[in-house]
């Protein structure tokens, strides 16, 4: 129940939140934003840890270093995509991760499939194609860049599970934020050296380098560096307390209140095939998730 919880309200946090990443992709770039958010979310992790929530220092670095690296990608290729399309076609991207998950777990690790985990993938993959929407006769590449967060996201996600169940939450959370941080700090050193000239709005969002003063982003930087450092937070307890199998499924409450969120505050309004395919990706990674047990 506590496991349920935390999941669910992690998820409503990052729903709404990452809503507003369009706002300040106006005026600054996916580098300085995760570079300026990493500076203001460390403090917020060690306040975490001095308050008896875990300790800072990982059991495995190098295995935790990992995990933080893939985290990263994903997330950079995530939030790339909420800044060039809805958050719902980004998050059904992010949400391919169980299928990746199973089919690592298949080829790399060697476990048996059985067929009501073939049937999810199938409709995993359905669901998505019916909110991505991709046309072929017109293909755009913008539609394959959420899918590679989930392919980052699912590696990282074996690694969790399979090696890092020993380690802190809090630790599991710094070593992603630091990731993240010198990732951002490293696209606008390439950025100085190799300047760009980056489209104005948030089709510049990965290409422009240092913006300053930040003006009217820095807010929204603050309430991601808040937000996410709160529901990561309790997202990664939620998978170390309860059955990783049963907190997976209310991990997709997310396709429920960032949409949602969307709709009511912003007014981006959802299709029927991209509504029918939010339950199918839901459906897909619930069946994953149980039958994974």
């Amino acid at each position: 129940m506590t496991a349920s919880f935390l999941m669910v309200a992690a998820m409503a946090i990052i729903g709404v939140i990452d809503n507003f990443v369009i706002r300040l992709a106006e005026d600054i770039g996916l580098w300085q934003f995760h570079f300026t958010r990493s500076l203001l979310m460390l403090p917020l992790v060690g306040g975490l840890s001095l308050l008896g929530l875990g300790g800072l220092r990982p059991q495995r670095p190098w295995v935790v270093a990992l995990r933080s690296a893939l985290i990263a990608t994903a997330m950079l290729f995530y939030f790339s995509a909420l800044a060039l399309m809805p958050i719902a076609q980004a998050l059904a991207g992010l949400f391919t991760s169980p299928i990746f998950v199973l089919l690592i777990s298949s080829v790399a690790l060697g476990q048996r499939i059985g067929p009501w985990r073939i049937l999810a993938v199938i409709v995993g993959f359905a669901g998505i194609l019916c909110v991505l929407q991709p046309d072929p006769q017109a293909f755009d590449a913008k539609v394959l860049i959420p899918v590679a967060g989930g392919l980052f996201y699912a590696m990282a996600a074996v690694i969790t599970r399979t090696s890092c169940a020993g380690e802190s939450t809090v630790a599991l959370l710094g070593g992603m934020v630091l990731a993240l941080g010198i990732a951002g700090a490293a696209g606008l050193i390439g950025f100085s050296l190799f300047p760009v000239e980056p489209v104005p709005g948030p089709e510049g969002f990965v290409l422009r380098g240092w913006v300053w003063p930040m003006g009217g982003a820095a807010p929204w930087v603050l309430l991601q560096a808040v937000g996410s450092s709160i529901a990561v937070f309790m997202l990664i307890k939620a998978y170390q307390l309860g059955e990783p199998s049963y907190v997976a499924v209310f991990e997709y409450s997310v396709m429920i209140f960032g949409p949602l969120f969307a709709w009511i505050a912003l007014g981006q309004e959802l299709g029927v095939p991209q509504i029918v395919g939010i339950g199918l990706i839901a459906f897909a990674g619930g069946t994953i998730a149980l039958r994974s047990n």
